[in-house]
């Protein structure tokens, strides 16, 4: 039997939610929250003891957070790590890739996570570390869990780990050489393969090739703005911030819709409680008191009447980050 230790926030660490995000790295013998759903899903591993640090802390204080993680880890026995599943929490999923990352390079020990496509650690992580597909939200946890269960039990056996289009994580622009009779298919020569390729192309007909190009999703630079008494400056925010009545009723997670407001008669900025934030993945409170720590229309108003910024449009557009595509 494999031991196994596992990282989770301060939510699944059933430690609360927002309201402690700030919450200090601590780590616990045995299982915790949702940690007891892999132990009972793996045959051959078993999570010993649980990670738990709140998402604000580890983005806000990265290094402290790791430096503090890794020598928790001093003298406990493991052999894999687990972090998360994240589904679309960007700040966890940021955590799970930097703390799997960390460990990894440390202990040089296998590192799995699962996270939505759509979160941002894929994008920063996926080529240090196994991630899995995973989903939107929490009401995936279980088939999350049993993906990286059943991987962590084909490291401890031992078994041939498979190409990540069969296995289910995201590709980590890894490429090695497959025998196909190794992955369950018929030995064919690569000749006659991509015969078959070109062919089923011409056809129009579905084909998959075996050497994928990564693509490059680059968006050109703007140019600089040279004088800023010359713009026109729109301000866009996904933090929430909504007139009080929140009248185009946008959600405050996986938002299906954006608002757009007049603020042409704030000459001094947002004021509370007029306005307010409707977002659910940060603590409110210090947006509810003061809109303009979200949206700084307050400085902006002021660099208008210092002459140092041109006009600023008579609207504002707002929708909610959390978990919104």
């Amino acid at each position: 039997m494999l031991k196994a230790i596992h990282y989770i926030n301060q939510f699944f660490g059933q430690v609360g939610g927002e309201d402690m995000a700030d919450y200090e790295p601590e780590i616990r013998t045995g299982t915790v929250g949702c940690t007891q759903i892999f132990n009972s899903l793996a045959k051959d591993v078993e999570v010993t003891h649980t990670i738990i640090c709140g998402d604000n802390f580890m983005a806000s204080r990265t290094d402290e957070a790791l430096a503090r993680i890794l020598a928790m880890l001093e003298g406990v026995e493991f052999d894999i790590f687990i972090a998360g599943p994240a589904f679309n929490a960007g700040r966890y999923g940021a955590a799970c890739g930097e703390v799997c990352k960390a460990v990894k390079e440390k202990y040089d020990v296998p590192v799995i996570t699962s996270m939505n496509e759509e979160n941002p650690g894929v994008e920063l992580f996926h080529k240090d570390m196994y991630i899995f597909r995973g989903g939107n939200r929490a009401t995936f946890m279980k088939q999350d869990m049993e993906k990286l269960a059943a991987f962590a039990d084909r490291i401890a056996r031992g078994g041939k780990l498979l190409p990540a289009v069969m296995e289910g994580y995201f590709p980590r622009g890894i490429r090695h050489e497959v025998f196909l009779e190794d992955i369950g298919r018929e030995p064919v020569m690569a000749a006659d393969r991509v015969v078959d390729m070109m062919i089923a192309k011409l056809r129009g007909e579905p084909y998959q090739t075996e050497l994928p190009m990564p693509a490059l999703d680059r968006v050109p630079v703007a140019p600089a703005v040279k004088d800023l008494r010359k713009v026109r400056l729109a301000l866009v925010t996904s933090g929430g911030i909504v007139p009080r009545e929140n009248p185009d009723r946008i959600q405050s997670c996986s938002a299906t819709k954006w608002g757009k407001y007049d603020i042409s008669g704030l000459e001094k900025g947002f004021t509370a409680p007029e306005y307010k934030t409707i977002h659910a993945g940060y603590d409110p409170e210090q947006a509810d008191r003061n809109p303009n720590v979200v949206v700084p229309l307050d400085a902006i108003r002021a660099y208008q009447r210092e002459g140092r910024i041109g006009e600023v449009d008579d609207y504002y557009y707002t929708t909610v980050g959390t978990g919104t595509t």
